[in-house]
């Protein structure tokens, strides 16, 4: 039989000796000073995707860190994925809110808007297909024939006066630099600028390649303008624009530059000056004809766009109520006293819609036009005039960096001024103009 004390007396050397035994962290003598701590060697971090239990990162697992080059060029493509991903999104809205919108729009109730949402995308040739997407394309060509309709207001040359020269004590040149007056011109929709040369003389058409030889090559209107030491330019003719996108090479339609002739199609509006300097104005021009006039500069567009002609004694006026499209535009015109005109207005920005056909002919009917046709617009209108920020007080500040270079108009948002073949252009002042 055990002794009941010493049953206890070892229990309780047990207790004491689990109460008193030192941290396992602690060295066995507590007056022995303790080692230094080592520092653990670096080692190479595992990629996660790589471990066994990912199957080499077959399992889909995207790694939460992977240190080293390799996962510096996982976190840049995962950043440039999720950027991707909502420029595409944010892409795929803007498309889907045009197009809600071009549904509501052009089957709305307002005929009136319809159609005039129907010539405005057919201005473009990158737009031109829009309509067809919603709307019969019976109804579309049947909006674009009544837009070509056409009413004819008839005046006497002699009645024919620009706004400018009603004070018959004033002067129009005389603040006029180097013969050429600049006048901006605001109305309720858009915004245009006006260039008025006072000798005809001036005025040709440049074009970027020798095309009568049969070389081809459109140039910037920047280009053309250093190539003829041009103080002004405005687009030209007509030329091949596939897709919206064409670079200009050749110009389509009867051509004429410096009186060097490059034959086209002949069957367009035809814009020209002839051998004493007057601007003519056709629907259709022969090579025939052109010789007999001695045209020596012009160009071609499409058929419909002669604005304001005359026969020497009247002026017709060739208005198209039903052409109701907003766009960029540039028109050529003459008034009676030769004295040459360049407008183009701004367009589908909302600060300038853009000008109908009509609105065109209005402004220069109030600049005295007795001659005019529309030339090429959207993206092909421009207007240059070397200088004009500093010769007018511009506050450079206000620019874009195309105006800083002469460009006039505002172009059109996220897009270079185009290459396209024939501009006309504005040759240095002959006496001051």
């Amino acid at each position: 039989m055990s002794d009941p004390y010493m049953i206890l007396q070892e229990s309780e050397e047990k207790t004491t000796a689990v109460k008193t035994a030192p941290p396992s962290d602690l060295p066995d003598d507590p007056y022995k000073e303790p080692d230094k701590e080592k520092k653990p060697r670096k080692t190479r971090r595992e990629d996660p995707s790589e471990s066994p239990e990912n199957n080499g990162g077959k399992n889909g697992k995207t790694p939460r860190a992977v240190v080293g080059k390799a996962g510096k060029k996982a976190t840049r493509r995962r950043i440039a994925g999720r950027i991707g991903v909502c420029v595409g999104g944010l892409l795929v809205f803007v498309i889907a809110a045009v197009l809600i919108t071009c549904v509501v729009l052009l089957k709305g109730p307002s005929e009136s808007m319809r159609n005039a949402l129907v010539l405005s995308a057919k201005q473009a040739s990158a737009t031109k297909w829009i309509p067809g997407l919603f709307l019969d394309h019976a109804l579309v060509e049947q909006i674009e024939k009544d837009s070509k309709t056409v009413t004819h207001d008839v005046m006497s040359m002699d009645d024919v006066k620009p706004a400018a020269q009603e004070d018959e004590q004033k002067d129009e040149w005389a603040d006029a630099i180097d013969g050429i007056r600049f006048d901006v011109i605001i109305k309720p929709n858009f915004k245009a600028y006006m260039l008025i040369i006072k000798d005809p003389t001036r005025v040709s058409v440049g074009w970027g390649s020798d095309y009568a030889a049969g070389k081809s090559g459109g140039m910037k209107i920047f280009g053309i303008a250093e190539k003829y030491g041009a103080v002004a330019a405005m687009n030209g003719g007509e030329f091949s624009d596939v897709g919206g996108m064409g670079a200009g090479d050749l110009p389509m339609g009867l051509t004429y530059s410096h009186g060097v002739r490059f034959s086209g199609n002949t069957g367009k509006t035809f814009m020209g000056f002839d051998k004493d300097n007057r601007l003519i104005v056709s629907e259709g021009m022969t090579v025939q004809r052109a010789t007999e006039l001695g045209i020596r500069d012009g160009v071609s567009f499409q058929t419909g766009n002669a604005l304001i002609t005359n026969d020497g004694a009247n002026v017709s006026y060739h208005y198209a109520p039903g052409n109701t499209g907003v766009a960029q535009r540039s028109c050529i015109a003459q008034r009676a006293d030769g004295a040459v005109l360049m407008l183009v207005t701004d367009g589908r920005t909302a600060q300038s819609l853009g000008a109908t056909y009509d609105e065109c002919i209005n402004i220069l009917v109030e600049y005295g036009a007795v001659a005019a046709g529309m030339l090429d617009g959207g993206s092909s209108a421009m207007l240059y005039y070397r200088d004009y920020y500093n010769l007018y007080n511009y506050d450079l500040s206000e620019l874009d960096e195309y105006q800083q270079q002469g460009l006039v108009n505002k172009y059109k948002a996220f897009t270079r001024p185009r290459t396209i073949p024939t501009y006309f252009i504005v040759g240095e002042a002959q006496n001051n103009g």
